[in-house]
């Protein structure tokens, strides 16, 4: 494993942390500001909203330097925020310490997608970008758990303080391991905003919309799912959350590692396999074992979705993908806030907390249609080509009249180019 890939994993390791971090702690902090806790849940909706206003936005000022130096200030960015999270005398300044924090987010995953599938040879690009989201999915098992572990005992801005420190270590290691890649010749913000125009990006990204929305329907009302509906204790919801840490950590990297093979086919079994377990859900949140089994693959099968869809945007992106991929990773955020927004009108409207399973079983088969078009739009626009290849090739074996001519024609129908 290239030691870069070790740097943004530490990064993102960070990064995970103080996103999800912050979930366990909301009753801490709501009690120090005195504010009730839908008001401290405003530091996770801020978050959000911040990584997708920030994803486009850093990438776009960060077109003048290298992608390392980049890296390097949004690692610092990072520690600032957290630190002013952690020093907040008062409510607004800990939203507005969350807020500089999350802006580093989008465009760290999307210049670190970019430099992960530089720095390995083509083969293997789907695997090294799921090696740094690696780093995400294992604060979800052991950074959040621990940072609530310590907020609890020690108290919550000690959690920030630790996650800061986090930060230092990741720009640290993005300033010493990661090489000082050029920037590519000829690429400006212009260039960056004109894949945009392509419609295989913007299918991707409805494609992160929707998929990672899936996962989040379910995910965000877990817990009162899981004490109300399947009967756990308080207790044991941390030990479901690892559960469901380790399931993303599997997925990721399975995921990565067959996207690397066949990427579309990949992809349309992870969401079509999501949007079944989901509709699951429904069931067996009524059982213990069931229950657990199910976030599992939850987890796994969500998260198996994530390098896929970052591999997708940079090759439909080719030669201009820096912004294109930072706004797909604010596209994941995107499709957080929107599963969690409509999960909780249904549960508002009366529902049970399961039917929030629903809302992500048609937002998972909402991303599979729009796989299935991309795919099909795809064959479309290759069928012209072939045709053209063949009938160019046909034209100059029947003008050559000899064995060479037939061969021109063989190879073009194999879609293979003949040497010169």
């Amino acid at each position: 494993m290239p030691l870069a890939l070790l740097a943004l994993a530490i990064g993102a390791f960070g990064i995970g942390t103080t996103e999800f971090v912050i979930i366990g702690l909301l009753p801490q902090v709501a009690d120090d500001f005195g504010v009730t806790v839908p008001t401290a849940g405003l530091l996770v909706t801020g978050y959000a909203l911040g990584v997708v206003v920030g994803a486009p936005l850093m990438t776009a000022l960060g077109t003048k330097v290298t992608r390392r130096r980049m890296l390097m200030l949004l690692m610092g960015l990072f520690v600032v925020g957290n630190l002013i999270s952690a020093a907040a005398p008062v409510f607004a300044v800990m939203l507005a310490g969350r807020i500089v924090a999350s802006l580093a987010h989008g465009a760290f995953f999307g210049i670190g997608s970019v430099v992960a599938a530089e720095v390995v040879p083509p083969a293997k690009r789907a695997g090294a970008i799921a090696t740094m989201f690696t780093g995400l999915t294992v604060a979800n098992v052991v950074g959040v758990p621990l940072g609530t572990l310590v907020g609890q005992g020690a108290g919550w801005r000690v959690t920030f303080v630790i996650v800061a420190g986090l930060g230092v270590l990741g720009l640290l290691g993005v300033a010493r391991l990661i090489p000082d890649l050029p920037r590519p010749e000829g690429v400006s913000l212009r260039h960056e905003l004109a894949v945009f125009r392509n419609v295989q990006v913007l299918l991707a990204m409805g494609m992160t919309v929707l998929g990672f929305g899936g996962v989040f329907a379910a995910v965000t009302y877990l817990v009162p799912m899981m004490t109300d509906v399947t009967g756990y204790a308080d207790g044991s919801v941390t030990w479901l959350l690892v559960l469901l840490g380790l399931g993303m950590v599997a997925g990721n990297l399975v995921g990565g590692r067959l996207a690397d093979r066949r990427l579309m086919p990949m992809l349309m079994a992870a969401l079509g396999g999501l949007a079944l377990v989901l509709a699951l859900f429904t069931v067996t949140a009524h059982s213990k074992a069931g229950a657990a089994a199910t976030v599992f693959a939850i987890g796994a099968l969500g998260f198996a979705t994530t390098p896929p869809l970052q591999k997708r945007v940079l090759d439909q992106a080719a030669g201009a993908p820096t912004l294109a991929s930072a706004v797909n990773i604010g596209a994941f955020n995107l499709g957080n806030a929107l599963a969690a927004w409509i999960g909780g009108l249904v549960i508002s409207a009366g529902h049970s907390y399961t039917a929030v399973n629903w809302v992500g079983v048609s937002l998972a088969g909402g991303a599979l249609l729009l796989a299935a078009l991309s795919i099909s739009l795809e064959r479309g626009a290759r069928r012209p080509g072939r045709i053209v290849a063949r009938s160019a090739a046909g034209a100059a074996g029947a003008a050559a009249g000899d064995e060479d001519g037939g061969r021109v024609a063989g190879s073009a129908e194999a879609g293979i180019s003949p040497r010169a």
